[in-house]
């Protein structure tokens, strides 16, 4: 087989300059690429006859024997065919499988390339996305401060009306920690958020001041800093007549215009000054609606409040009235002549003002008077009833012939008043008799007048310090030389004090210290100034010699 090696080494040393690098395998035989049937061929028996017949000339020049028989060359020639064929099919077989093998690689490693060339891809893409998110963000968060910052401005400029102030606030997104909520002190985050008030709110967090809810509408009143719904600032702002209990309507011009009360601070519209609305005349209030109060016989209306501790006639005065001339003897000023005092209605006491010739009278509301000419007054003999619809039935009256005894003939006071307000008048008229009993010269109204206020105010002062426990009455009457504590009252109208008549004393005397008149009123300031400073007794020592406040 010597032959066919070396045939065969010929030819694969031909073959080795192909495509493909082969290999020797242990029997040292080459082995090719896989081949087709047509590259087989190659060895066909033109080839392999050639080559026998090479042989057999090497070997008859060598002196070998040389083989005859045809048909055993061919047979040899056959097998050896079969033998090359077969290993080669196995190298074509084993080269193919490596092929596959390092294709699968070459693919597996690919894939992972690509997939790591993926991920590269999007994480890029990702950071660009950010990147970009986060631009348009603070661009957001440029526009919206912008817008904020406007709508800031905007309510800043604008001029609420008088009752009320207006606010806007908008909705904006910011991200996480940027903002601070006012209300709860947290992180707003992202979404919804409140601009308004130099600060940022959660809605949730943004709440009336008044009902405690959340505050949705895009216009609310502001009132000391704190935010309200605009009806609940209504509610809790806009004033409510004390009349009819409806909001107190705008003017022509859009402002609210009511009126109050100095002393009681009644708010009421200023329609009920015409519409016959009915205030009571002893503490001067308007009656709110359906509010039932008393119809005096001379066309007088008084709330029940007042009529709890008022004086109806003149039997029922005079224990008061004994009160008063005690107060007097205690400033060592007592009255010696007995001076009649009597209750009387609004048209006997301005008749009885028509006939006195001397005296002054505060006007246009007349409640006491000190006569010193002799007339015929009609007076109330006993207390009226109250009859329906809380009116005075059954009121007997009787003349009273005034006798000229001394330079006072009565003292007379409008009946129906409280108690209060009767001894007031009482205390005020009973200085008139005293300075003219006392021959003081005719004085001019601001000297008379004022210290007879100054006396009346005195006696309400001791009046509310007694009912409160204490006997050192205050303003003028602690100046006084020989004051002292008034003595405890007989009358029955005198106990404890509800809180209404205390703060009923209390409107008496703010009467009396803000009247405007100029002899009710600047008399009794220039007065109760020269008492608070020169005290009582030096002051009317004054005035009988110059008939004249000290100053």
């Amino acid at each position: 087989m010597g032959w066919l090696t070396k045939i065969l080494k010929g030819s694969s040393h031909r073959t080795s300059h192909g495509q493909y690098r082969g290999r020797y395998g242990e029997d040292g035989y080459w082995s090719e690429p896989r081949r087709s049937v047509d590259d087989s061929s190659d060895f066909d028996k033109e080839e392999i006859e050639c080559a026998i017949a090479l042989s057999l000339s090497d070997a008859d020049q060598k002196g070998k024997k040389v083989v005859d028989h045809e048909t055993e060359s061919e047979s040899e020639a056959d097998e050896c065919i079969a033998e090359v064929e077969s290993e080669a099919d196995e190298c074509i077989a084993e080269v193919e499988s490596e092929a596959d093998e390092c294709i699968a690689e070459v693919e597996s490693e690919a894939g992972e390339c690509l997939v790591e060339v993926e991920s590269d891809e999007d994480k890029q893409l990702v950071k660009v996305e950010t990147e970009k998110d986060e631009q348009l963000s603070k661009a957001q968060l440029e526009e919206d401060e912008q817008l904020a910052r406007a709508i800031q401005e905007s309510l800043s400029m604008d001029s609420p009306p008088h009752y009320d102030h207006g606010g806007l606030f908008n909705p904006f997104s910011f991200p996480s920690g940027y903002r601070i909520c006012a209300g709860c002190k947290a992180d707003i985050g992202r979404g919804r958020f409140l601009s308004c008030m130099n600060a940022v709110w959660h809605p949730e967090c943004f709440r009336c001041h008044a009902c405690n809810l959340p505050i949705t509408d895009y216009e609310f009143s502001m009132s000391g800093n704190r935010p309200y719904h605009k009806s609940c600032y209504k509610e809790q702002h806009h004033p409510r007549c004390d009349v009819c209990s409806n909001f107190i309507p705008t003017n022509s011009k859009g402002l609210i215009e009511y009126r109050a009360h100095p002393f009681w601070m009644q708010k009421y519209c200023p329609s009920h000054e015409r519409d016959g609305t009915p205030r009571c005349c002893s503490c001067e209030r308007m009656e709110p609606r359906d509010t039932r109060y008393l119809l005096l016989d001379d066309g007088r209306k008084l709330c029940l409040e007042c009529l709890d501790s008022s004086i109806m006639d003149t039997h029922e005065c005079q224990p008061l009235y004994l009160e008063i001339q005690e107060f007097y003897e205690g400033l060592n000023m007592k009255v010696e002549q007995q001076i009649p005092m009597l209750l009387v209605e609004r048209q006997a006491l301005n008749e009885a003002m028509e006939g006195e010739k001397n005296g002054h009278h505060h006007l246009p509301e007349t409640r006491g008077l000190c006569l010193s000419e002799e007339q015929t007054v009609t007076t109330i003999l006993k207390r009226p009833n109250i009859g329906a619809g809380y009116r005075i039935i059954d009121m007997i009256t009787e003349p009273y012939r005034l006798i000229r005894k001394c330079e006072v003939t009565a003292i007379l006071v409008l009946y129906g008043l409280p108690r209060l307000l009767t001894g007031s008048i009482l205390a005020h008229e009973m200085m008139h008799a005293w300075l003219r009993l006392k021959g003081y010269p005719n004085l001019s109204p601001e000297v008379e007048e004022g210290i007879c206020q100054v006396l009346a105010h005195m006696w309400l002062d001791s009046e509310m310090y007694s009912a409160s426990g204490s006997d050192i009455p205050s303003s003028s009457s602690s100046t006084s030389s020989s004051s002292s504590s008034s003595p405890a009252s007989t009358s029955s109208k005198k106990g404890k004090r509800s809180d209404f008549e205390t703060k009923l004393g209390e409107f008496f005397k703010h009467q009396i210290e803000s009247d405007s008149s100029p002899a009710y009123g600047e008399g009794f300031r220039k007065g109760d100034q020269a008492v608070l400073k020169y005290g009582l007794r030096s002051t009317l020592d004054h005035i009988r010699l110059t008939g004249s406040f000290p100053y």
